[in-house]
């Protein structure tokens, strides 16, 4: 019998518990996790060095290694995220409505816990700290299989869980770590029906893609973020550069983060070269049309490829447009659903672009990297959902739960 198979079984075992505690009591569990998650921050972060270096050799460079870095600052960051999700709502036992039909039955609809969640993901870290801290909030056990880039950082991590647990007299199986990293151990992963109640993937394109293709388990779709700006012919165009500026350089590595750039004809000629110095500042390539080209001198020629690619890195594809209709006409083609921005200081634009572009978040004149639960207000997220089945957006408590219909009645019997 497969390890994978033994660690389902220990995890529905342990979901029953979990499902059982009540918000006091997940809250305390939370807030004592983080305080021994900053106690083990030295070791943890001579795991995450060991990984860093490993990655290093390997010639991996560039926004992946600091997705997999981890730093004191980032650690304690992680604890309080944490905290953040004790002091946040307990959504489970929510009653979304209960009403009594006229044949006497009251019926209505509750939010409960999952069950068993399984988490495929890359070289982030910290997505082991907030998968435990939501899945368990969420009255859920977890099964994580992190990318093997980042598998002492986070196996060390999931050992510190493990004792909070036990040291609170719960199973530590209520969070586990798959320590194969094998392509084996994902595909299977994605077969385990029976212990899983539901996949979430998150990371790049192709291991999102290779999940939703292959996993006979429910999944829900983390996108990947191929994130436009456009800036109108009526926009303030210093509130334009600061939200690019932000949007592109702020953290080039996340899947919020401004890959496209869009920009009125009426308004190119002024702003190009402003955003190309500072762009050129944070030493961003720009792969440009030929308007921009003509404007921008070290731009290069961006193919049809540009225009549909999530960067991850300090590279922007820039596309010079006659109309907003042209601008989001561009997006429906290239989009991936995730974040789309539009700077104007036309209402009517404003309006259209908000009613009329389809992704998970819509914004007018902020940067797309708000996109994200502790930003929005649910403390930390499992990911950001482009589907929209069940969740869209940021996915905090509440997409992490389901519901039931709970009836009582007095002898009813259907005629």
């Amino acid at each position: 019998m497969s390890n994978l198979i033994e660690m389902g079984k220990r995890a529905k075992k342990a979901a029953v518990t979990v499902a059982g505690l009540s918000t006091p009591e997940k809250n305390k569990v939370l807030i004592h996790a983080a305080q021994v998650l900053e106690e083990a921050v030295e070791e943890i972060i001579l795991a995450n060095n060991a990984d860093v270096k490993a990655a290093l050799d390997a010639g991996i460079k560039g926004a992946f290694i600091d997705r997999l870095t981890l730093t004191k600052e980032r650690v304690l960051s992680m604890a309080e995220g944490l905290r953040d999700v004790a002091s946040l709502p307990d959504p489970v036992g929510e009653v979304l409505f209960m009403k009594t039909l006229d044949n006497g039955l009251t019926i209505g609809q509750k939010r409960v816990p999952m069950g068993v969640i399984g988490i495929i993901f890359e070289a982030r870290p910290n997505v082991t700290a907030d998968a435990f801290g939501l899945c368990l909030k969420a009255g859920s056990a977890v099964i994580l299989r992190g990318g093997k880039e980042a598998i002492r950082s986070n196996t060390a991590i999931v050992k510190v869980f493990r004792s909070s647990l036990e040291k609170d007299g719960l199973p530590a199986n209520i969070v586990q770590m798959v320590e194969d990293t094998s392509r084996e151990t994902a595909t299977e992963m994605m077969r385990l029906n029976g212990y899983l109640d539901v996949l979430i993937p998150r990371g790049g394109a192709g291991l999102i893609q290779s999940v939703v293709q292959n996993s006979t388990v429910p999944v829900i779709e983390t996108g990947i973020g191929n994130c436009h700006i456009y800036v109108d012919e009526s926009a303030d165009l210093e509130k334009a550069a600061k939200i690019v500026i932000n949007a592109k350089t702020q953290r080039p590595g996340v899947c919020n983060a401004c890959e496209s750039l869009l920009v009125h004809k009426k308004v190119a000629e002024k702003f190009l070269p402003e955003i190309g110095r500072l762009l050129k500042e944070k030493q961003v390539e720009i792969r440009g049309d030929e308007e921009t080209r003509n404007v921008v001198s070290d731009a290069v020629s961006a193919t049809e490829e540009d225009w549909a690619t999530e960067y991850n890195d300090y590279i922007l594809a820039i596309r010079v447009v006659e109309s907003l209709d042209e601008a989001m006409e561009h997006i429906r083609r290239y989009s991936t659903g995730h974040s789309e921005a539009i700077v104007t200081e036309s209402y009517t634009n404003a309006q259209r672009f908000l009613n009329e572009v389809d992704a998970a978040a819509v914004y007018v004149n902020a940067s797309t990297r708000f996109t994200d639960g502790s930003q929005f207000g649910f403390g930390a997220e499992i990911g950001i959902s482009t589907q929209k089945l069940h969740a869209r957006g940021p996915m905090g408590l509440k997409e992490l739960t389901t519901t039931k219909y709970i009836i009582y009645g007095n002898g009813q019997i259907r005629e």
